[in-house]
């Protein structure tokens, strides 16, 4: 029985491929060494690679650098195209370190164009235009800012605050003009009084002198 199907065997492997039964085995033999030489090749390759990932932690990332009040030129440093600097953004003036989301704020993420800016505006109203880039939020709807709120609410819970947006001049200009108004108006009124109190002497001192000198006995 055996003898039959090996003559079977070797009939077909002469049908299927023109080769002789021991030509066929040689190169089946072959192959499956090519086969188990490259495979053992790849597997130390990537047991290589894992012991490497496994014996380089990731590096932590340095603590917040507390930067004060800096102006909107200065926070562009911070865009993360300086990898030795760390990545900021600001919401409503108020600046948030957020390095710890490099992948998403940082070159190449879904938000970079937030990077380095108060992006307020945009995060209201989810725009990603060049011209919602900003932290003027005048204008916007009540749903837009319920929307701004979560996103600082968010920020706060999250990330370090580590300084804040300097005003614009023409905005500390607007708050300082009120105060400077009110001076004149003081020393108007003052100016005022004095003419008064001055015609009430005048007066007092022209009756004086109407009135008859009291006889002397």
């Amino acid at each position: 029985m055996a003898l039959q199907v090996w003559e079977t065997l070797k009939e077909a492997i002469v049908a299927y491929t023109g080769l002789s039964p021991t030509t066929f085995f040689t190169v089946l033999a072959l192959g499956l060494a090519i086969y188990y030489v490259i495979s053992g090749f790849f597997a130390s390759s990537d047991a290589g690679s894992r012991s490497r990932d496994i014996g380089e932690p990731l590096q932590p990332l340095p603590p917040p650098v507390q930067l004060g009040e800096i102006s909107e030129e200065e926070l562009k440093q911070y865009d993360g195209s300086d990898p030795n600097k760390p990545l900021l953004m600001a919401i409503k003036g108020q600046i948030y370190d957020v390095s710890q989301s490099r992948m998403f704020y940082g070159p190449g993420g879904p938000y970079a164009l937030f990077a380095g800016k108060d992006a307020s505006r945009a995060l209201a109203k989810m725009s990603f235009e060049d011209k919602d880039l900003t932290g003027d939020i005048s204008g916007l709807g009540p749903f837009e800012l319920d929307a701004l709120q979560d996103w600082e609410y968010k920020f706060m819970s999250k990330y370090s605050k580590v300084g804040t947006l300097q005003k614009p001049v023409a905005e500390a200009d607007a708050n300082a003009a009120p105060a400077a108004a009110g001076e004149p108006a003081e020393s108007t009124t003052a100016e005022v009084s004095k003419p008064a109190e001055d015609s009430t002497s005048e007066s007092r001192a022209v009756k004086a002198e109407d009135t008859p000198a009291a006889n002397v006995e």
